[in-house]
């Protein structure tokens, strides 16, 4: 007999989201459905502004990657206006933009996903000698030292969780599933992810200086404007450059230490649910497996992003390349069109009857509520509308997008960057390229970016020093506004954190006439299509076993794995769907 679980709302995330499974008598999910219970209506401020502001505006969509939202809607708006910034300017939004790639990713995997996979009470029984020993161990598998070498320091932290489990005050870690059947490290591997977790509190805060530094700002910077930056001080100042620098060197020492040692440990514990069951290890080896637990669609797009040279957005080097994989076939890579790309609202809370791009696109809310039900719970209406996110779609394809899809791109375009890091981690862990289609993989690809992002920022940090020594201290490409401004429109498609981020911006007398964004979490996180097929979030849990259905760990895991960002919102549910109050919004109104 099916059983229906709700969990609602996903914890440790941006905004608010709700994930309905349907387990079988084996507890195996059978199907599954992500709703966002929140509004986002910032296209419909736009319209009508002046497009030189709608960086500052359309970076309200988010409260984490605020600055990669306020980037893209610049390029969009210098892209329609043919635009092509300097030097500098590049640099500086590539400084601003890998800070926060490192920052956001550490801060995902230890604060916001890592106790999926640590139970931080085992912690509490570890041997804090073996802990030490344990470290240094998976520290060599990285080719590292560990970050904490000593059992004194790790007895402190334990002696310190314990004491607030003995007062009943667990504060941060009081809500996790404890004890469950499928957490799977050791008490000492476990004390080693509570202790990283500790530290890296302390390492983001540094790691988000960086992005004020040459941002102004954290988070919602405000240098960059349509032509380029304004931080010009801090260009010309090397002591700004040489302090940007050293936070980098010491984010980037946590990550080679400690974050992807931890990545390896955890990766080999739960390496199990990585691969295909059905396949045989050299068909792995060989990489023919087709995915592990949380694989999903095997649907892979990346737009690309991180400009190395100066010959135009859609022109220069890219540090990640675009293309698309389809089926987790690394052999094949197809080109990205995005005129493509399209908007479906079949099973969203908006008006439409067909998938429109998003030049055409339109943002009218229409929203028919959830079911009721006897036992006190509100349903989603499954069969029909049932979620906020829009639907995108690909050449008519489901894809999923994100810091996986990026390595699985870059691996396919041959990428020599890309591959080293890729094949370097695979190759310590012993491990075939199959195991990146899994919930594993993807937090395993993460940490795999962060780890090359921290190395190749040092090499721009360093080419800003030197552009401005050498005289260029130029920041802003001049235009007459009253000339590109009168018909035309433009895109800003690149890479966020979190995967493919595309701003689309149309402008006729100077004013914005239409606006629409399509972000990462709408690929990942969006509800079935015009032809009932599955979002990267639902896909991905389809197959998956669940330990215990009152502790949803493993829908959990699989979900935080993609990092959800659901931002925005107006409306107001309880808990168990019981309507609080609801609010009608004028969509032509303005602010």
């Amino acid at each position: 007999m099916s059983k229906h679980i709700v969990v609602d709302p996903i914890t440790r995330i941006e905004g608010h989201l709700r994930i309905e499974a349907v387990i079988d008598e084996n507890n195996t999910i059978v199907d599954a459905y992500s709703a966002s219970t929140m509004f986002r209506g910032i296209e419909t401020i736009l319209q009508g502004r002046d497009p030189r502001d709608c960086g500052l505006l359309a970076m309200r969509i988010c409260g984490v990657c605020t600055g990669t939202h306020y980037q893209r809607s610049i390029e969009a708006v210098e892209d329609a206006f043919k635009i092509t910034i300097p030097k500098n300017a590049r640099i500086v939004r590539n400084l601003i933009q890998g800070a926060l790639y490192v920052h956001d990713h550490l801060v995902h995997f230890y604060h916001l996903h890592a106790l999926d996979f640590v139970d931080v009470v085992s912690a509490l029984s570890a041997d804090p000698a073996k802990t030490a020993a344990e470290a240094r161990k998976w520290a060599a598998v990285a080719g590292e030292s560990p970050f904490i070498d000593g059992e004194g320091e790790f007895k402190a932290i334990q002696d310190r969780v314990a004491k607030f489990v003995k007062q009943g005050r667990l504060g941060i870690f009081g809500n996790g599933y404890w004890g469950n059947a499928h957490y799977k490290l050791t008490p000492e591997q476990n004390l080693i992810g509570v202790a990283h977790y500790l530290q890296a509190l302390e390492i983001q805060r540094d790691l988000a200086k960086m992005q004020a530094i040459f941002g102004g700002k954290n988070p919602h910077p405000q240098s960059i404007v349509v032509g380029g930056v304004t931080c010009v001080q801090d260009i010309q100042n090397p002591a700004r450059i040489a302090q940007f620098k050293s936070l980098l060197l010491a984010g980037r020492k946590f990550v080679k230490e400690a974050y992807l040692p931890d990545v390896y440990m955890a990766g080999t514990m739960y390496a199990g649910e990585a691969t295909d069951s059905k396949a045989t290890f050299t068909e792995l080896m060989a990489g023919k497996g087709v995915g592990g637990t949380g694989g999903g669609l095997l649907n892979y797009m990346s737009y690309g992003d991180f400009r190395l040279d100066d010959t135009g957005f859609y022109k220069s080097g890219l540090l990640f390349p675009s293309g698309i994989v389809y089926g987790g076939d690394i052999s094949k890579v197809a080109d990205v069109d995005q005129a493509k790309i399209a908007e479906d609202v079949t099973h969203s809370w908006y008006k439409g009857d067909k998938p429109l791009h998003p030049y055409e696109g339109q943002t009218i809310p229409e929203y028919t509520g959830l079911d009721k039900r006897e036992d006190g719970i509100a349903y989603l209406k499954t069969k029909e509308k049932y979620s906020w996110i829009k639907s995108p779609i690909y050449n008519d394809t489901r894809v999923e997008v994100g810091p996986l899809a990026r390595m699985v791109v870059g691996v396919a375009r041959k990428d020599k960057r890309i591959t080293k890091y890729v094949t370097e981690f695979l190759q310590r862990g012993n491990l075939p390229i199959a195991v990146l289609f899994s919930t594993v993989g993807r937090t395993a690809a993460r940490a795999i970016e962060t780890s090359l992002m921290s190395d190749v920022m040092i090499e721009w940090v360093d080419e800003l020093a030197a552009n401005a020594a050498a005289g260029d201290l130029k920041t802003w490409t001049d235009f007459n506004f009253d000339e590109v401004s009168m018909s035309t429109k433009g895109m800003g498609l690149a890479e966020a954190p979190r995967g493919s981020l595309g701003h689309w911006v149309s402008i006729a007398d100077g004013k914005v006439v239409n606006y629409q964004a399509v972000v990462p979490s709408t690929w990942n996180a969006a509800p079935r299509d015009y032809k009932g097929r599955m979002g990267a979030y639902e896909a991905s849990l389809i197959g998956t076993k669940v330990a215990n259905p009152e502790q949803p760990l493993e829908i959990i895991r699989t979900i935080h794995s993609f990092d959800p960002c659901i931002a925005c919102a107006v409306h107001v549910v309880d808990t168990k769907g019981k309507e609080l109050a609801v609010y009608k919004v004028d969509t032509s109104c303005s602010i």
